[in-house]
């Protein structure tokens, strides 16, 4: 995997910015996906080769990391793993520190351990915030420590915007990197880390007797092109993701912020890869290290008072099938209704089975999502003929508490 640009130069090439493109300021807006606009922020598509930026919206707009810190922390190890200071068995020990972070973790009791390996399969599979704490420990004494390496390899690297205040994302407001940045330190991954790059295609692992895992659903969804790297998450930074993929002998990496479902990040990311592929370079294209870091601050997708909430941000009309007493019931119902909409020969929508509570009571509404409003049409008039219920429901019907859905 072998690139066709030195590491050292990117320093010399940092000076050429006055022929970069100009600054960006990190906003969200429209992209297109399968039946609709969705809300996301910067986005870049990169070819690994080459270094020239293929696709991009604002890819030196200042935002939250979140998880995708985690690829900084990958490559420290690897490089620690190189140079023989570390091992594949090396113990990592859990402080109190931290055994103390908060979820996604695999819950390490003070004074447990684990290999270097697993801390580095729990990172790809689960994102542990406990075990990338306890490999910033090991390799750096404390975790602040390793911060502070973590941001001097990000300037070395050429990530003249990124700033690192721990290892594992969780939320600080002195934390920031860029589309840009992250490109450069994936770039780097892959070259410097080459001999462990495999790891990140980790989708579960056992860990004593507990399965850890899925891992990202987007390489799912992309088979057989895409092999990794990570997602991330904050309320602050939305739903994020730096992905992989190789068609025809042609390697891409993308890298997409601000999503308000992990969903719908994950089918524009396949829509970008696609866009990518088709786009035809001979090498003349900006380089991602000749793009310019804006100075500004990241914008937040999701306050504090609403992350965490149902939420209906898909495009397209949705069909509701009825409101049933368990999930399970009205998953069939679901279930039922995807199968009619491929008998009318539509692309299938999306499940949304949405609880609904009236006077203390709970039921579970049976609902199929992201639907081009003339095949929802079609879908109720299908039901209707049958005299069954279906009903068509706009992005602004559903709101909390959903008593509308109650039936």
């Amino acid at each position: 995997m072998k690139q066709r640009f030195p590491v050292r130069a990117l320093a010399l090439l940092l000076a050429l910015c006055s022929l970069s493109v100009a600054p960006a300021t990190a906003q969200l807006a429209p992209v297109a996906s399968p039946s609709g606009p969705v809300v996301a922020g910067p986005y870049a598509v990169v070819d690994a080769a080459t270094g020239e930026m293929l696709l991009q919206r604002d890819p030196g707009a200042a935002w939250y990391p979140a998880s995708l810190t985690k690829l900084m922390t990958l490559y420290i190890v690897f490089e620690e793993l190189k140079a023989g200071r570390l091992a594949l068995a090396t113990p990592v020990p859990f402080s109190q520190h931290a055994a103390s972070m908060p979820p996604s973790k695999l819950g390490m009791a003070v004074g447990g351990s684990i290999t270097v390996e697993q801390a580095i399969q729990a990172l790809v599979a689960r994102s542990a915030n406990d075990a990338a704490s306890a490999l910033g420990e090991k390799v750096s004494g404390s975790e602040a420590a390793f911060a502070q390496r973590m941001t001097q390899t990000a300037r070395r690297l050429g990530m003249t915007a990124t700033e690192f205040r721990n290892a594992n994302g969780l939320p600080d407001p002195g934390q920031v990197t860029t589309a840009r940045d992250l490109a450069i330190l994936t770039l780097a991954l892959m070259r410097d880390g080459a001999e462990y790059y495999p790891y990140f295609q980790t989708h579960e692992f056992m860990l004593g007797k507990q399965r850890i895992g899925p891992g990202m659903k987007f390489v799912e969804m992309y088979a057989p092109y895409a092999d990794g790297l990570k997602t991330g998450f904050i309320c602050s930074s939305g739903f994020n993701i730096v992905g992989s993929a190789v068609r025809d002998g042609r390697r891409l990496i993308a890298i997409a912020f601000g999503f308000r479902r992990a969903d719908l990040r994950d089918e524009f990311l396949v829509r970008l890869f696609d866009e990518g592929f088709a786009v035809k370079s001979a090498g003349s294209r900006p380089k991602v290290w000749q793009t310019r870091n804006d100075a500004g601050h990241p914008t937040t997708v999701l306050s504090q008072g609403e992350c965490g909430l149902i939420r209906y941000d898909m495009p397209g009309d949705a069909v509701w099938l009825g409101t049933y007493g368990d999930w399970r019931t009205a998953r069939n119902v679901y279930d039922v209704g995807q199968a009619e909409l491929g008998a009318l020969g539509a692309r299938l929508g999306k499940e949304y089975i949405l609880p609904v509570t009236v006077n203390k009571a709970t039921r579970q509404a049976a609902i199929i999502a992201d639907l081009e409003p003339a095949v929802a049409q079609k879908l109720c008039a299908r039901y209707r003929a049958k005299n069954q219920f279906c009903e068509i429901k706009k992005p602004q019907d559903f709101v909390a508490p959903f008593a509308g859905f109650w039936r």
